[in-house]
């Protein structure tokens, strides 16, 4: 790196800290001033102060919020859920930036490849944003620019968050969430190389050929760089307004059949999990001529590769649910990566084990959650974390977050979607003769013909 391109990225690092540290420092000393002084503080009015600070700035603020919102106990609670709704409100990027960024990527004759491109930004995402364009042969592409010097803004972001969390840690918290901090931070490293989410999208293409309610955009390689993602256009619609059209329970059904199809064939029959199922990251396609409701996913920037025994832990503690074998539930946990459990802690986390895969037991069309509480879930963590407190709490371990966080976000969306569904036969039919040896095959044998490169584990300069 160039003495003028480390000086501009370490003051970009310098004003990012500025520009965020004072909320973090003061939610730190409102959180410890009530604990240890006594003195009352609303942190609902806080917490949306936070938000108001954040959600202006460009970065993956927005991406990690979404993350905490999902991790137990990583914040205070009033916080996560203000975090969690924060959206990219930023005003995007101008046309001289799209310019000098194209010319950059491309070379200053970029415009040759293209016969049309939209100098607006048709949306935004947390690290750029997208612009429509069509190429010299007709096809209608989506290009995805980064926005300027991010790998700067996701380090000074990630320290901040680290902060927090410790900070929060020391006060009142009853999970040691330093892996899943390093979890977060390698998966947002890994998001800043464009390249790498374009080996994503061709290996979403591999695993879901044979998917047809479900598109992945197809990226294109020659104009795809480090800081440019060009992929073909997809169309789609909001699920949100679908919905309050009221569409009748087949089409709702045949959105949630594709979701489940998308999230989790990937992940029991590959190793392989979309770490981000928020809203925004995929579209709708309502039904047509006697073809059913699909949906077209994107931004593949959070993509997490399990090792195969964790997917043989996951389906081991499903059993050991649906059996009531504890001795089997500890087992399990172990494999997830829990440690140095003790048989008290084992049975609070089977209490949570309980609630996800309770949809899964009973072989019958039901609704994904029987409560009509859409605080449910929430209910239970919280039951849940009470008496991680009572037995002296856990660490939670790397391939937690992910996870928990696609299941705990698709059922909220199935639950949003009212889909009745026999969901124990969708389950079975995904690890019906599961055999850990053979995943590892389909796995490597994935990864390699989509040319997905090893994770990411040190800061991107």
């Amino acid at each position: 790196m160039s003495e003028e391109r480390r000086e501009s990225s370490l003051f970009g690092e310098v004003r990012r800290m500025v520009r965020t540290s004072g909320a973090v420092t003061g939610i730190a000393a409102r959180v410890a001033g009530e604990r240890y002084l006594g003195i009352k503080t609303n942190k609902d009015s806080h917490a949306e102060d936070l938000k108001a600070i954040l959600g202006g700035l460009k970065g993956p603020m927005m991406k990690v919020a979404q993350f905490l919102a999902t991790i137990p106990d990583a914040l205070p609670e009033e916080y996560a859920r203000e975090l969690a709704t924060l959206q990219s409100n930023a005003p995007p990027m101008g046309w001289a930036f799209v310019k000098r960024r194209m010319g950059t990527e491309l070379g200053p004759d970029w415009q040759k490849h293209f016969s049309e491109f939209g100098q607006e930004a048709a949306a935004a995402a947390s690290l750029g944003q997208v612009h429509r364009a069509t190429l010299k042969d007709g096809t209608r592409v989506a290009c995805k620019l980064q926005y300027p010097d991010m790998p700067s803004v996701v380090e000074a972001d990630l320290r901040q968050l680290k902060l927090g969390m410790q900070l929060y840690r020391r006060m009142d918290s009853a999970l040691d969430n330093e892996d899943a901090y390093a979890e977060i931070a390698d998966r947002l490293r890994e998001e800043l190389d464009y390249t790498r989410e374009a080996s994503h999208q061709r290996l979403y293409d591999l695993i879901l050929a044979d998917e047809p309610t479900v598109q992945v955009p197809t990226p294109i390689d020659h104009l795809t760089t480090r800081r440019l993602l060009t992929m073909t256009w997809l169309e789609g619609g909001s699920i949100l307004k679908r919905l309050d059209e009221d569409p009748p329970l087949e089409e709702r059904n045949d959105y949630a059949r594709a979701l489940f199809a998308a999230w989790y064939k990937p992940v029991y029959r590959y190793g392989v999990i979309h770490g981000d199922p928020h809203l925004g990251n995929y579209q709708i396609r309502r039904p047509t001529d006697g073809a059913p409701g699909g949906l077209s996913l994107l931004d593949f920037g959070v993509v997490r590769i399990f090792p195969p025994h964790f997917i043989t832990g996951v389906i081991t503690l499903y059993e050991a649910v649906r059996d009531g074998d504890d001795d089997k539930a500890h087992h399990a946990f172990e494999v997830w990566g829990f440690r140095n459990l003790s048989r008290e802690t084992m049975l609070v986390l089977k209490k949570w084990a309980d609630f996800l895969y309770e949809p899964l037991l009973e072989d019958r069309v039901r609704l994904i959650q029987q409560s009509s509480d859409p605080t449910h879930g929430r209910k239970v963590a919280e039951e849940v974390h009470r008496g991680l407190k009572a037995t002296g709490g856990v660490r939670i371990p790397r391939e937690f977050p992910l996870m928990d966080r696609a299941a705990i976000g698709l059922g909220s969306v199935f639950f949003r979607l009212k889909a009745e569904l026999n969901w124990h036969r969708m389950f079975h039919e995904l690890i019906e003769d599961y055999n850990e040896a053979a995943l590892a095959q389909r796995q490597a044998e994935a990864l390699a013909q989509a040319r997905v490169p090893g994770p990411v584990t040190a800061p991107v300069k």
